[in-house]
């Protein structure tokens, strides 16, 4: 009896990114993630001969030690470790294997990273300049509405902490006058509601009234469109006109990003008093895990409560 041939690298790899899509949710960028690391994997193997279905710890281990000396850092390496670990799971839960060579391996030793945070004056910065660009009627039309359509970028990114893929993929419907609540599709295409506040309303009416006047892809069935593939507005886009914003600011371009603008929106409601779950919510996260890199602003905030209120905190 003739044994089945073994199936490929590049065939189980899609086999275990279908189960992700399918069983877990997992997005395009996720996906993207998972398939960049795992071809890394395979390459590597290929290079010693070995196919992933054979692949023994030592296998394994040779690939981290691999990535150690091309320097990625711990956060990276984990991450690939993480890729390894799931896909040999998986492989083993489907029977393709009878034992897991990952299950015994351990990752880099990682200390708490904190989210890069901008001030709230930092913040007030970056919205008074764009609305000083949005209103610069001097200025071409053209560049008036990218000005605009930055200006309700912001507004909306800081009104709401989302995602930056959920941002510039927001669909017209979400700038109805009436509109008090955005329902945001996140990962795994779970639902949400996020409140608009007065501001962020504003920065949208504005900028679609700009759009109307100019006729701009009034047709579009995004907020934000754009001519690309995606029809709207992509991630590196937004992120390049943030950052030149930023340097009119005076802002160093390392600290800020869209997912900075996200990490601003949390800390600054924390600071506040909002409660860690609240956040949680507002932010998408299915893991209150996740929500408590933020706990560091949780501590200076009680510390600074016990140092003011306290009736021995002053002596």
């Amino acid at each position: 009896m003739s044994r089945r041939p073994k199936a490929n690298d590049a065939a189980l790899v899609e086999l275990f990114l279908d189960m992700l899509a399918a069983e877990r949710g997992a997005g395009e960028n996720t996906l993207a993630a998972y398939r960049n690391d795992l071809d890394d994997l395979s390459a590597h193997l290929r290079a010693e001969g070995v196919a992933i279905i054979d692949a023994d710890t030592d296998h394994l281990r040779g690939f981290l030690k691999s990535l150690d000396e091309r320097g990625f850092k711990a956060s990276s390496l984990a991450r690939r470790l993480s890729a390894v670990r799931q896909l040999y799971r998986f492989l083993y839960a489907e029977g393709k294997r009878g034992d897991d060579p990952a299950a015994v391996l351990e990752g880099p030793k990682r200390g708490r990273t904190l989210p890069k945070v901008l001030s709230i004056a930092d913040v007030d910065r970056l919205l008074t300049q764009a609305r000083v660009n949005a209103e610069n009627a001097a200025q071409p039309v053209a560049q008036r509405l990218r000005a605009a359509r930055l200006l309700c970028l912001l507004e909306v990114v800081y009104a709401t902490g989302l995602r930056v893929s959920e941002l510039v993929a927001l669909p017209a419907s979400a700038a109805r006058r009436d509109q008090r609540m955005l329902v945001v599709r996140g990962k795994g295409g779970k639902e949400r509601l996020v409140p608009l506040n007065q501001a962020a309303k504003r920065a949208m009416s504005e900028y679609l009234a700009l759009c109307a006047e100019t006729k701009s892809d009034a047709s579009s069935k995004w907020l934000f469109p754009s001519f690309g593939e995606q029809g709207h507005l992509t991630r590196q886009h937004f992120a390049r006109e943030l950052k030149a914003l930023g340097a009119a600011c005076g802002i160093d371009g390392a600290r800020l990003s869209p997912h900075v603008m996200r990490h601003a929106f949390a800390s600054h409601l924390l600071h506040n008093g909002a409660d860690l779950r609240v956040v949680q919510t507002l932010l998408g996260h299915a893991d209150i895990s996740t929500t408590q890199i933020y706990t560091h602003v949780l501590e200076e905030r009680l510390k600074s409560l016990v140092r003011d209120l306290h009736p021995l905190g002053q002596s």
